[in-house]
């Protein structure tokens, strides 16, 4: 089934239910340079007792584009996934599965006022919060090395920043060299992500604490996050946090969903 739901500020956002009509409700956000089709595996997967809600992040895939950098601030994507639980589970709770960029916005939606009671549980793969991870990083003085490392790991985020060099990049395919083959649109668009947060996440001051079940999953051979950032990071901050290292590299979501699945399995079934 699709849909389309209105987000606060009038950007229409494509959304995609399957599975079980009666069965606790997935909701899975996708990062850059993906679109909804990144989770087309683990909503196979699920399918037999999940409802599983995905969807076109905003400039990505068939959901509206913004009109400038402006509009892919992580508060608008926020308004976004409030706009779609709103539509798929109005009365009901929904379990949080997201990646990469979809995680690293999803992490601040967890204290937003109106998601309170709404999410259940959250599963993060590949995706830090800007806000854990910038604290995390302060202690490079006391543990360097896994904080260096991290920031190799990260350069690139800096080269996003850039006027047109990372255009130029996309176009020239040097992307999907890295990340495999996307779709365009998705790739150029999805650097607006960047442009608009992650500059700004260095001026915030005090990260919100979490209280909902929290499990992060940390991809062994991830080249983009180490497992040190993904599971340090968020342990002073989530009192019910549960951390994996697991096989696979940072698409794990697409490269093997039924591992993915069988964790996001157990952790809702046990809560």
């Amino acid at each position: 089934m699709t849909r389309r739901v209105t987000s606060a500020d009038g950007i229409s956002i494509a959304v995609y239910e399957s599975g079980h009509d009666d069965g606790p409700v997935v909701v899975a956000v996708h990062g850059y340079p993906d679109n909804h089709s990144v989770w087309d595996g683990l909503a196979a997967a699920l399918a037999d007792t999940c409802r599983v809600v995905t969807y076109d992040v905003r400039g990505a895939g068939a959901s509206d584009v913004p009109a400038s950098q402006a509009g892919y601030r992580v508060a608008l994507l926020i308004d976004d996934l409030v706009a779609v639980i709103d539509a798929v589970a109005p009365d009901a709770e929904v379990h949080l599965v997201a990646h990469d960029w979809g995680s690293m916005q999803s992490w601040p939606a967890l204290a937003d006022p109106r998601l309170r009671d709404r999410i259940a549980t959250f599963t993060s793969i590949s995706g830090p919060s800007l806000d854990y991870a910038r604290v995390w990083l302060r202690g490079i003085t006391r543990k360097p090395g896994p904080r260096l490392r991290q920031l190799a790991h990260s350069s690139y985020t800096m080269l996003f920043q850039l006027p047109r060099l990372p255009e130029l990049a996309v176009r020239r395919g040097l992307i999907d060299r890295t990340v495999g083959k996307r779709e365009r649109a998705d790739e150029l668009n999805g650097l607006n992500l960047y442009r608009a947060n992650m500059l700004a996440a260095a001026r915030r001051t005090v990260p919100a604490r979490v209280g909902l079940p929290v499990q992060v999953l940390a991809p062994a051979d991830d080249p983009f996050v180490t497992t040190a950032l993904a599971t340090e990071a968020p342990a002073p901050f989530v009192a019910d946090l549960q951390t994996h290292v697991i096989p696979g590299g940072h698409w794990v979501v697409k490269m093997n969903p039924e591992l993915i699945a069988g964790f996001v399995r157990e952790f809702i079934g046990a809560r």
